[in-house]
């Protein structure tokens, strides 16, 4: 539930800041996007290089750079997701707490509107410290999040509280707490995407040229609501590393309808992107088809529909959407589509519309709903055509 998420991580003076080391490469293996902010004292532990490589983002220690330019710590605070402060030291924590500001993270922490993580690490008296015990209730009470530390062995030599969390429970923490807060929580989704090919030969097919990007871009963003999906696929070239989608590869329009309807059956959300062939061969040969002369005439006959057959299957707490591409009498011939098949709101895309379409890294659409609602959007690259489709569903289960 990290994937896609911009963090900045905080990293104080504390000898626990080598276990920020391994949280870094932990929140870029989990999807992260990770920007490290250190106090002057952290670099006494571990060198801001160290950062950069594994978060592959310049780190952040001073208020201006060595030419004098300014590091914006609103912009900062303003582009994460949410901040994680870790190692968080006595001395950090006092100066959070009473609003104290004499270095960059303390100005990003003071102007930031998202979530705070803080995962304190100290020795055991100055865990145990009414004072620090104020302060962190004093935190607390702001709205941050506090990460407890753990028991073990301290770097005093003596065994107790105060230990940093360790990385791997740093990264359950806050998995755990931001699916608690997602919209698609619990909800099941099936997606469609890709063309599918209808055999001709053994070398030969019909098909067309959709990349799948589209579909991709949905299942990602509905894994990144909470919901859990299943991605049933024709050939494509693009893939995902998004941790929790299931990914179901075919090839024909037949193996598209016996996984699909087999999914839609328990699934709360569909999402049918992909482009279905509308035909196929009568007869598939088994053998190659030789040029032997100078025509080639091919029977064609109907696939099966399978978002006409998931509209009949349809149940009263179903959400499905259909795409539809078109080249003329595009909004017509949508909502005709919507009708027919039983859909509760279709994504109209245009053939005419420049620099979208099949293939691209782009896409214009217009969302027709039952209840003759009309949504349009302008050009924009596929995942954040995506967001819109998903902000939209999440908007439809609120009614």
């Amino acid at each position: 539930m990290l994937q896609g998420k911009k963090i900045v991580l905080g990293v104080t003076g504390s000898i626990a800041a080598y276990k920020s080391v391994l949280l870094v490469r932990l929140l870029v293996k989990a999807g992260a996007d990770v920007k490290v902010i250190m106090t002057p004292a952290a670099i006494d532990f571990v060198t801001p290089l160290t950062f950069s490589t594994l978060s592959k983002n310049q780190v952040y220690s001073e208020f201006s750079k060595s030419d004098g330019t300014w590091n914006n710590h609103v912009e900062l605070a303003n582009w994460a997701d949410f901040i994680i402060i870790a190692p968080a030291s006595a001395n950090t924590i006092a100066k959070m707490a009473n609003g104290l500001c004499d270095n960059l993270l303390l100005a990003a922490y003071l102007s930031a509107s998202c979530s705070i993580y803080i995962a304190p690490a100290m020795d055991r008296e100055m865990y145990s410290h009414p004072s620090t015990k104020a302060n962190l209730k004093k935190l607390h009470e702001y709205k941050n999040i506090i990460i407890p530390a753990e028991d073990g062995e301290l770097a005093s030599g003596l065994y107790g509280e105060g230990r940093m969390a360790e990385p791997e429970h740093i990264i359950s923490f806050l998995q755990k707490k931001n699916f608690e807060n997602l919209p698609l929580k619990d909800l099941k989704a099936l997606v469609s995407a890709g063309p599918t090919y209808e055999a001709i030969d053994p070398v030969r097919f019909i098909g067309n040229h959709s990349s799948g990007k589209m579909g991709f871009a949905i299942a990602e963003e509905l894994i990144r609501k909470g919901a859990t999906v299943t991605l049933v696929h024709g050939p494509v070239q693009v893939h995902t590393n998004t941790a929790g989608i299931k990914s179901v590869a075919v090839i024909s329009a037949e193996e598209m309808y016996k996984e699909c309807t087999r999914v839609f059956a328990g699934a709360d959300i569909a999402i049918m992107s992909a482009a279905v062939a509308d035909y196929k061969p009568a007869r598939a040969s088994s053998d190659k088809i030789k040029k032997s002369a100078q025509s080639l005439s091919l029977e064609l006959k109907p696939t099966q529909d399978i978002l006409f057959e998931l509209g009949k299957r349809k149940k009263k707490n179903q959400l499905l959407i259909g795409f539809a591409l078109e080249t003329s009498n595009e909004q017509k011939n949508a909502v005709e589509k919507l009708k027919k098949k039983n859909l509760d709101a279709i994504v109209l895309n245009s053939m005419k519309d420049k620099g979208a379409g099949p293939g691209g890294d782009n896409n214009q659409i217009t969302i027709l709903d039952k209840q003759n609602k009309t949504l349009k959007f302008e050009l924009k690259p596929k995942a954040k055509v995506a967001e819109d489709i998903v902000n939209y569903i999440i908007r439809c289960l609120k009614k």
